[in-house]
């Protein structure tokens, strides 16, 4: 899990500095829409909302954009139907790719999905080739600077959480999916707040790859994510902290 949570660390970090916003909100925009029309308007009833609000609110969306977006989803405002598809393929080295979407238009979303992997020497796969190596799991991360290793080891076990690994200048905080609000629930009852936090497939076993490969594997999962109903990549590949800082 390990490479996977450095990977996410990196985004979060290039995603505070990213200049095309719009870009960010027109995916948070879209979960947000989506979580809404599936669970209701009220993130205090409906997790996968919550969450999404959450990332809205950390990407600093204004607030009038998420209520629209809400409304959309509820009905309550004329809006697009996105549904959500997930693909299956192989990156550069035989890495795993998990790619989740949501989509107003399949064709359009796979051809650009073969596209982008068959420009970047990678392949699409058939369903179920490589979902069997990923796992749902929650992912909270806390900052490094602000508590101490036994403290945040002390809260997670309190909380329920599965696991806690230790990435120098933050922890991240393991647990399952279905009871992933729940820990992040617990750890703030316990005086420990999360930077931020994220549901996401997580590799069961991952692969080393090296650099010249982690280059090559981590430009087709940044080209991939620039597509527009591209919501989220999860890969197997364990790839060093400094290769990926450097990308």
């Amino acid at each position: 899990m390990a490479g996977h949570s450095k990977w996410s660390k990196i985004k979060r970090k290039k995603a505070a500095n990213d200049q095309k916003k719009g870009a960010i909100f027109t995916k948070i925009i879209r979960e947000i829409t989506v979580a809404a029309r599936e669970g209701g308007g009220d993130p205090d009833m409906n997790p996968r909302l919550r969450l999404a609000v959450d990332s809205a609110n950390a990407a600093e969306m204004p607030k009038e954009n998420i209520e629209r977006a809400i409304k959309k989803g509820t009905g309550e405002l004329e809006g697009v139907n996105y549904e959500e598809v997930t693909y299956e393929g192989y990156g550069p080295a035989g890495v795993a790719l998990f790619i989740e979407t949501l989509t107003d238009n399949q064709n359009r979303t796979v051809a650009d999905i073969r596209h982008t992997l068959t420009k970047r020497n990678g392949s699409l796969g058939t369903s179920g080739s490589v979902a069997w190596q990923f796992e749902r799991k929650g992912q909270i991360y806390v900052n490094a600077e602000r508590y101490t290793e036994d403290a945040v080891l002390e809260a997670a076990l309190m909380a329920g959480a599965d696991e806690m690994q230790n990435h120098g200048d933050e922890f991240v905080v393991l647990t399952e999916a279905t009871a992933f609000h729940t820990v992040q629930d617990g750890l703030k009852e316990q005086g420990v707040e999360a930077s931020s936090a994220e549901l996401s497939w997580v590799a069961q076993n991952e692969v080393k790859v090296e650099a010249g490969d982690a280059e090559k594997v981590i430009a087709l999962v940044e080209a991939l994510e620039e597509l527009d109903d591209v919501q989220r990549v999860h890969f197997n590949a364990d790839i060093d902290e400094e290769t990926l800082a450097a990308m």
